[in-house]
């Protein structure tokens, strides 16, 4: 049995198939999910589990170049905001709208809990080398 990291085991095998600039995105409960792209829906209630405990627990099982933000979040939710960007350096801005149609590229969405405003983030994969 696996005894670190991620132990879903679903998204340790998508993880493990990730290359270098592919995407994930870590979305609230109010995201909409693309036709094509893989949900992996880890809500079981509202606010459970919150955006941040799986953000911080994706981090530690994924090395990540590059972020991208819908920039809603810095007004509508900069608690939040402020949490991420200690989490992570290099963050891109883009608009809601954008921020859902790159969702279409994504490998998988992690749906989590979360119901407070624009707790979405793509995360691209880096490389360990």
């Amino acid at each position: 049995m696996k005894k670190l990291g991620i132990l879903n085991r679903e998204l340790a095998g998508i993880f493990a198939k990730l290359g270098h600039t592919d995407q994930i995105v870590i979305a609230d409960c109010g995201l909409p999910i693309p036709k094509d792209t893989i949900c992996i829906d880890l809500s079981y209630t509202l606010g459970k589990p919150s955006f941040f405990s799986i953000l911080e627990a994706v981090l530690d099982d994924l090395k990540v170049e590059q972020a991208f933000l819908a920039t809603e979040v810095i007004s509508e939710n900069p608690a939040l905001h402020t949490a991420i960007q200690q989490q992570l350096s290099n963050i891109t801005y883009i608009t809601h709208e954008q921020f859902k149609e790159q969702t279409k590229n994504a490998k998988v969405i992690i749906r989590t809990g979360e119901i407070t405003p624009y707790a979405n983030v793509i995360l691209q994969s880096g490389v360990i080398f």
